[in-house]
């Protein structure tokens, strides 16, 4: 399907790498006018070469005062991709540090919260907004106790804005990946010993890892997420509002 956004404002978090960068070029190649993106790290957002107006926004999604700015600065939105997330370090909540635990949850969900309610405040009627969320906060799994709960809180979230956003016909939907080749595995101690033992062949890595996690025995891309995230920010979806999209090729089944 193509997707057309002709002549919209949209915002993006957590837009310099991963399926924030997916979505910012899924946009900018669908026809967005101007894009506000959003990330803690400056230079890549720098490094970004899209084919729209752009507006660069480095920060600490969970700092108040990036969208104090983000706001004064103004303008209205059509479209807006929170994105922004952390895993955290895996541990059972018997062993997780209260700051390991803050950590994901000062980005994740205060995080969240900060963008989301920028982006209710400067949307525009008939508005539509996605928020990034988890199979990991559908189903259990040992270890990411944090990054769990926040992404089952991103989901309640979504529910909570689209029912607040209806009068105004602002739609707003959460997606939950499941396994998806972005960076997030980078910092895993289960991912860098399987890439060791592949001699830092990531894609192999990755095809086992996915090989093993899902019925489809496949993990999805970022520009395939991107896409998914495109559909639940268009006309196609008008009638979809405080859902999340689970795309884990079966994960979760």
């Amino acid at each position: 399907m193509r997707f057309d956004f002709t002549g919209k404002r949209a915002l993006v978090t957590g837009a310099a790498s991963g399926i924030g960068a997916a979505v910012a070029k899924a946009l900018a190649q669908a026809g967005v006018m101007h894009l506000v993106l959003v990330d803690l790290d400056e230079a890549r957002l720098e490094a970004m070469n899209l084919s729209c107006d752009v507006s660069l926004q480095a920060g600490d999604v969970a700092d108040e005062a990036l969208w104090d700015r983000i706001e004064k600065e103004g303008g209205a939105l059509d479209i807006a991709f929170l994105n922004a997330g952390i895993a955290g370090t895996p541990a059972p909540f018997a062993k997780l540090s209260f700051d390991d635990w803050r950590k994901v949850i000062s980005v994740n969900l205060n995080g969240m919260f900060l963008s989301l309610r920028c982006a209710m405040r400067q949307a525009n009627d008939a508005a539509a907004i996605a928020l990034t969320a988890s199979v990991a906060g559908a189903k259990a799994e040992p270890g990411i106790g944090p990054y769990g709960a926040s992404k089952a809180g991103v989901m309640q979230m979504a529910k909570i804005a689209a029912k607040e956003g209806a009068p105004r016909r602002i739609r707003v939907n959460a997606i939950a990946p499941g396994g998806v080749d972005t960076a997030i595995w980078d910092d895993v101690p289960f991912f860098e010993n399987l890439l060791a033992e592949h001699q830092g062949d990531r894609a192999t890595a990755i095809a086992e890892m996915a090989q093993a996690a899902t019925p489809m025995g496949r993990f999805q891309t970022a520009d395939e997420i991107a896409q998914q995230v495109l559909f639940l920010l268009s006309e196609a979806s008008g009638t979809i509002t405080g859902a999340t999209l689970v795309s884990d090729g079966g994960y979760s089944l």
